[in-house]
């Protein structure tokens, strides 16, 4: 039997990353290759809590259907999480909920993107944001960046060049990147957006994940002082790597006619969020336990990169080239040839499978003109002692 496809197949492959999974069965390995959170760090408690209150308080509320737009004790909570980091005028109903961000920026490629369209990302960004534009036919444009984020004279004169119907940015603690963009950066995007009349997205599923000094605001908490900018600005929130992926909570907030078309694509595909989910997260909101749980997950991740870049360093030397990260779950790396040695981060990730440790290659990365020596690291999973272990057999895939 033969099968026809949809056409718009044709422009997207299988995930490089869950490719990889496929070769991380052999016992002993070590991976520094997924993007998620230690499941280690979940709140177990507090969310089996958040549950039992969620049933005892509103049991229909839970486990029926609810509304597209999200559960609205959620979306209140979600708002005042926002306004707990400086964004202004938001309210729940300013919001929807989403099953986790990803489904916010198939949202955004349903209801702004179609064959022909052009949407500018960074150079590198999310796989799954480069699979999910080109999924709808947008034809994609990388903006360069370095480690204060998108380039934003560069961007402009993208913007100019190609008149975009987005910009998808992750301006804090960038996956695979780890860059964080400065707060001048940031001002003058959202300055941009009212120049040029562009939709800026923000993606910051990693803002709450930093070791030492908070990041700057995000573009949505800045947008006050950028009049107009509101007007042309997604935020794309999640609490998949700060509480649970498992619940698939997510959040998008948008111009009000964006909002509207993408609530109308949403009932199409899923109806609603998981009512028992959203009523789940609402409560542990509400307990107040997140600020605990930040405390607890940012300790631990930022002893995991301070042992990851440390043992870097003293690894593989001059070989390899990186920024130590602030925050978020990677280290971005390039393999610098120095000694004779590999410069193409593929051929080392094969080697490095057979020593017994993974990482992903970060040629994937790019939506054009691969920088084949990166590859992204992840620290999040592993102890100190395995991350050690792992970055010495990785220097032995190198040598």
């Amino acid at each position: 039997m033969s099968l026809s496809f949809a056409k718009r197949l044709d422009n997207v492959e299988t995930s490089a990353i869950r490719e990889l999974f496929k070769l991380l069965g052999k016992p002993g390995i070590i991976s520094f290759a997924g993007g998620f959170p230690d499941s280690a760090m979940f709140d177990v408690a507090g969310i089996r809590q958040a549950v039992d209150t969620a049933l005892s308080d509103e049991p229909g509320g839970a486990l029926q259907y609810g509304a597209t737009e999200g559960y609205q004790p959620l979306r209140e909570q979600l708002a005042g999480f926002m306004q707990s980091k400086g964004v202004q005028g938001l309210a729940g109903d300013g919001l929807m909920v989403t099953t986790g961000s990803q489904q916010a920026l198939d949202l955004l490629g349903k209801t702004l993107l179609e064959p022909g369209s052009t949407a500018i990302v960074e150079g590198p960004t999310f796989l799954a944001t480069i699979q999910c534009f080109r999924l709808y036919g947008a034809d994609l444009v990388s903006a360069p960046i370095d480690d204060a984020g998108v380039q934003v004279d560069r961007l402009e004169q993208l913007i100019v060049q190609h008149r975009p119907r987005l910009v998808y940015l992750i301006p804090t603690f960038g996956n695979p990147s780890g860059a964080m963009l400065s707060l001048e950066r940031r001002k003058r995007v959202l300055e941009l957006a009212v120049k040029h009349q562009t939709l800026i997205v923000e993606d910051d599923p990693y803002g709450d994940l930093y070791f030492d000094a908070p990041p700057p605001p995000s573009l949505l908490a800045l947008s006050h002082q950028v009049p107009g900018s509101r007007d042309w600005l997604v935020h794309c929130g999640s609490l998949s790597k700060v509480l649970s992926p498992g619940l698939r909570i997510g959040w998008m907030v948008a111009p009000p006619a964006l909002l509207a078309k993408a609530v109308m694509c949403k009932q199409f595909s899923d109806a609603h969020t998981s009512t028992f989910a959203q009523a789940t997260a609402a409560r542990y909101l509400a307990a107040g336990l997140m600020p605990a749980t930040l405390a607890t997950v940012r300790a631990t991740y930022g002893r995991r990169a301070l042992a990851m870049g440390q043992a870097l360093r003293q690894e593989l030397g001059a070989a390899v080239e990186f920024v130590q990260p602030q925050g978020g779950l990677f280290v971005w790396a390039r393999l610098t040839g120095a000694g004779g040695k590999l410069r193409d981060a593929g051929e080392l990730a094969q080697r490095a499978i057979e020593q017994g440790v993974a990482f992903v290659p970060g040629a994937p990365f790019y939506c054009a003109d691969p920088d084949r020596s990166t590859f992204r690291l992840s620290f999040a999973t592993a102890g100190e002692d395995l991350i050690r272990e792992g970055v010495a057999r990785l220097g032995r895939s190198l040598a």
